[in-house]
């Protein structure tokens, strides 16, 4: 059973597919200017392919920042087209004040307009052709579940919320519950194969929780489809690779045998390079912060009324609890009536402590915990020990965060909003249990140009 009458881009492939015309627009467009126009400036060759190479990371670099591949963003005219200009006029910038790695500057400006012009123009051109066709209905990928029937709409909602072309046109019901009550087909056995030629179906994904629930017949037949070409996969498989996430809602409490630590978590080598990297960043941050610290006495003896530094307990690696440095966002004696989630808007949080939030700069002294060893720059983000136990006692695998040190970002942090609820706690664990579970330099670095794009956006919590 071939399925090949409909495409699809998974959401890996069309990020590599965004970076790689993102990079051969520009190039494209920059070698027809100079072969038609007088531009001079930038001009391909063997003898300068560095000055390509350095353009080209440019790009990469500043489109992530700006969050040209967030596939949400991509997908907006509007949001990209910001995203564009913003990354185009960064890119151009730091390309003409690096000139030890990139031509020297034209006598001419003109020729700058020129390539400015070429790359807002080049980028432009090609997201718009993603908008209108890549990020269209046609690229759909049609999804058949196996699941419980009362476990459908949940399921269909975590999947479907991630990926708009990611669509569930049927399941198979493989509980004892009967059909109905959904927006989604349910499926006959005997006519399986059937739906799967209609809708053009490409991926069976097995959701079911009753290993008793994949009857002889079911399994049979998937071992047909899977023979014939279709995709089978597993559920929490595809729900991690989709949302970056961990399932743990939907795995057994014996989830070890599904959640392998990174290797990297005893990677001596890696922890080494991770914490050199992490005392040059604290030592040069604090240099840097202190250039603020004016700033910022004047806007808490005027917004704040009070201490500028406060300290609270935090739980860190293996449960032990350490106090953490911030300053102070919030008015004196805000929890007077006992320990609470901060929300959005919270009354409690000063018009100067508004600014330090989205600013990120209530952190700033954070970099004596990261010193002492007490945190991380990246990991998760360090809990109150009385909310630990409140929301450890509600949902598994809370305390598996303790495994590594908590961090200043996170991969939590760059992927979700301001947690108030316990609903979002438990989001916010499952990027944790990601982080843990496939933590590396590259997502390290994923994690901090994620960090960059949060504060420049003034997106902070």
């Amino acid at each position: 059973m071939n399925n090949g009458r409909k495409i699809h881009f998974e959401i890996s492939e069309r990020k590599i597919l965004l970076r790689i015309f993102d990079v051969v627009f520009v190039l494209m467009l920059l070698h027809l200017l100079g072969s038609i126009f007088d531009f001079h400036y930038f001009k391909i060759s063997t003898t300068n392919f560095y000055w390509t190479l350095v353009l080209s990371l440019y790009i990469l670099f500043f489109g992530t920042v700006f969050e040209m591949y967030n596939l949400q963003v991509a997908s907006n005219q509007f949001q990209v087209t910001k995203s564009v200009v913003l990354a185009s006029t960064s890119t151009v910038l730091v390309y003409l004040l690096t000139p030890f790695f990139t031509p020297v500057l034209p006598e001419n400006r003109l020729q700058i307009l020129l390539f400015y012009l070429a790359i807002l123009s080049a980028l432009l051109l090609w997201r718009f052709l993603y908008v209108k066709f890549f990020a269209s209905t046609r690229f759909l990928k049609s999804v058949i579940l196996v699941c419980e029937n009362d476990e459908l709409s949940e399921l269909v909602k975590g999947l479907q919320s991630v990926d708009p072309h990611y669509r569930i046109v049927g399941y198979v019901n493989s509980g004892t519950s009967g059909n109905g009550g959904h927006s989604v087909e349910a499926i006959a056995l005997t006519e399986l194969e059937e739906f799967i030629r209609k809708n053009n179906v490409s991926e069976i994904v097995i959701a079911s929780q009753k290993t008793e629930g994949i009857t002889v017949d079911l399994y049979n037949k998937l071992i047909k489809l899977l023979e014939n070409g279709l995709i089978v996969r597993e559920y929490t498989q595809v729900y991690e690779s989709l949302t970056q996430r961990i399932p743990v809602q939907y795995v057994a409490r014996d989830f070890y045998k599904y959640f392998p630590f990174s290797r990297s978590n005893h990677n001596q080598l890696y922890l080494m390079l991770v914490r050199a990297v992490e005392i040059l960043f604290v030592l040069s941050g604090l240099l840097a912060g202190m250039m603020f610290l004016p700033f910022v006495l004047i806007g808490n003896a005027i917004g704040n009324r009070g201490p500028l530094f406060y300290t609270q307990e935090r739980v860190g690696k293996n449960g032990n609890v350490f106090r953490i440095y911030k300053l102070r966002s919030m008015v004196t004696n805000a929890e007077s009536a006992g320990a609470v989630f901060a929300t959005v808007n919270d009354s409690r949080i000063t018009p100067f402590g508004k600014f330090l939030r989205k600013s990120r700069l209530d952190e700033f002294p954070q970099f004596i915990n990261i010193l002492k060893g007490d945190m991380a720059v990246i990991g998760p983000r360090p809990e109150r020990p009385v909310f630990v136990k409140e929301i450890a006692e509600i949902m598994p695998f809370y305390e598996t965060r303790h495994v590594v040190k908590p961090g200043l970002t996170g991969w939590a942090q760059v992927n979700y909003s301001y947690g108030e609820t316990i609903e979002d706690s438990l989001i916010k664990l499952q990027y944790d249990l990601y982080y843990i579970k496939h933590r590396s330099i590259f997502l390290d670095f994923n994690i901090t140009i994620k960090t960059i794009s949060t504060v420049l956006f003034y997106r902070g919590q």
